[in-house]
């Protein structure tokens, strides 16, 4: 092997896994995934906030009109998203929510904490456009289990379970920090 190059040992479901794999092309893939799905929500999050906070009550972006409307018919939850609609908790949620997890994720900030309520939000959103229940096979608009709302949440897992934060981040710098190292409960944040 050579110095760029290592080996993961690994038994995953069970079973031996070994790979050799390139620390350089790993660090540009994490570091691009990272800023990529950092992107996804920051552009989602900005799109809502910059209509709220316009000025203009007539363009104030609002989760109701979706919850309300738009959740397909046969979702198990109607019932629960129906009863959100026209919370403006709920709009504040999404909004800061996208934009804040964004802003972390891009910047190598807390990656796992912003990680993990990104992935939250990702599998309520999916949960949103469920067309049927279990029985049913959990279909979606555009297939069955999964869609892009369950890709992004996996992408997010990887990117906490990693620890990406820590390559061209900063919580690379932050774990560096005395504070941080001596309390464990922070380090489970960062990543």
């Amino acid at each position: 092997m050579s110095a760029q190059t290592r080996k993961l040992d690994a038994e995953l479901f069970g079973r031996e896994t070994n790979f050799e794999y390139s620390e350089h092309w790993i660090g540009y893939a994490l570091v691009g995934l990272r800023v990529v799905m950092g992107w996804v929500l920051l552009q989602g999050g900005l799109t809502k906030l910059v209509t709220y906070l316009d000025g203009n009550p007539e363009n104030n972006w609002t989760a109701a009109g979706y919850l309300a409307n738009a959740i397909p018919e046969g979702n198990p939850f109607m019932g629960l998203f129906a009863d959100m609609a026209g919370s403006g908790f709920v709009d504040i949620l999404v909004m800061w929510g996208l934009t804040l997890t964004g802003i972390g994720i891009i910047l190598g900030a807390f990656v796992r904490w912003n990680a993990f309520w990104a992935a939250v939000m990702m599998m309520m959103f999916w949960a949103a456009s469920l067309t049927g229940g279990l029985m049913q096979g959990l279909p979606l608009a555009h297939g069955w289990v999964v869609d892009d709302h369950v890709v992004y949440a996996m992408l997010l897992f990887g990117l906490g379970a990693i620890g990406a934060g820590r390559i061209l981040g900063v919580d690379g710098f932050l774990e560096e920090l005395d504070f941080v190292k001596e309390n464990r409960w922070v380090r489970l944040l960062m990543g």
